[in-house]
């Protein structure tokens, strides 16, 4: 009788984890990069990733490299965005400067923010409309940058609308028309199309913005979360199979990203269910 309670003790471990794992079913593919970074996905669920130096990879959910990306000038990237139609999206703070790739990583445009208004920006995201929002950190304003021309055409002082004394800005990112803003201890500010204020999300994290449909999504405490833009109801979406650190979602895939390494799996019934 002994036995068979040390045998079912060690047992329930692992039915529990093969529960976790039967939620995301088989993974799709394993991508191991070194020195790995940012993550994100564009609308044909092709995965592009960026390493601390600023290169670029194209990966299909497979796990088959497309292409890659190298730059003249290397730096850490602190933006990386696929997710809109044509181009690819990338901003380094180390560098002071954001590059507009096509779908097959070639360079379309490369430019530096020292000819604008734009002294110090610590975020960048692209809008709509050729612009690019800057967060610039010199005056605390966040400002609209109509890339084409080079020009500033709105300026927003974010010290004094939002009421704060210190602005750390881990992130900012156009989705649906509507900028948010992470601020580090704060939560998540939600602007306009032309960077009016308009709530603040009560979620506080360090991890980058992952958006599906009108959901924010983040790990916390061994479980997939995710947040109405609507409501602010919270949700749990589902257990994730091992120490994970960052989440970012596709069309029909979800990656969980860990040191060097990236899982890809389809998506859990959740969040297929998710309105």
């Amino acid at each position: 009788m002994k036995n068979w309670l040390v045998f079912l003790f060690l047992l329930c471990p692992l039915l529990s984890w093969g529960q976790e794992l039967e939620e995301f079913g088989k993974p799709l593919s394993e991508i191991s990069i070194r020195d790995l970074d940012l993550v994100s996905m564009d609308t044909k669920d092709q995965i592009f990733i960026s390493n601390s130096r600023g290169d670029i990879f194209q990966f299909n959910r497979t796990g088959e490299q497309l292409n890659l990306f190298s730059p003249t000038r290397q730096g850490r990237l602190h933006q990386l965005e696929a997710a809109w139609t044509v181009n690819i999206f990338s901003f380094s703070a180390d560098l002071q400067e954001y590059r507009i790739l096509d779908r097959f990583l070639n360079l379309l445009s490369e430019k530096g923010f020292f000819q604008t208004e734009i002294q110090l920006a610590k975020a960048a995201s692209l809008g709509n409309n050729n612009i690019i929002w800057v967060w610039d950190e010199s005056d605390l304003n966040l400002k609209i940058l109509d890339y084409r021309r080079n020009l500033i055409t709105q300026s927003q002082p974010l010290n004094l609308i939002l009421n704060l004394e210190n602005l750390n800005v881990l992130e900012i990112r156009e989705f649906k028309n509507r900028l948010f803003m992470n601020v580090k201890n704060e939560g998540i500010f939600l602007f306009d199309n032309q960077g009016n204020f308009l709530k603040k999300i009560n979620l506080q994290t360090d991890q980058r913005l992952c958006f599906y449909k009108e959901h924010l999504f983040w790990l916390e405490g061994g479980k997939i979360k995710a947040i109405s833009l609507q409501n602010q109801e919270v949700k749990e979406i589902a257990n994730y199979p091992a120490p994970f650190m960052q989440i970012q979602l596709g069309q029909e895939i979800i990656t969980l990203i860990s040191k060097d390494k990236i899982t890809v799996y389809p998506f859990p019934k959740k969040i297929k269910e998710l309105n």
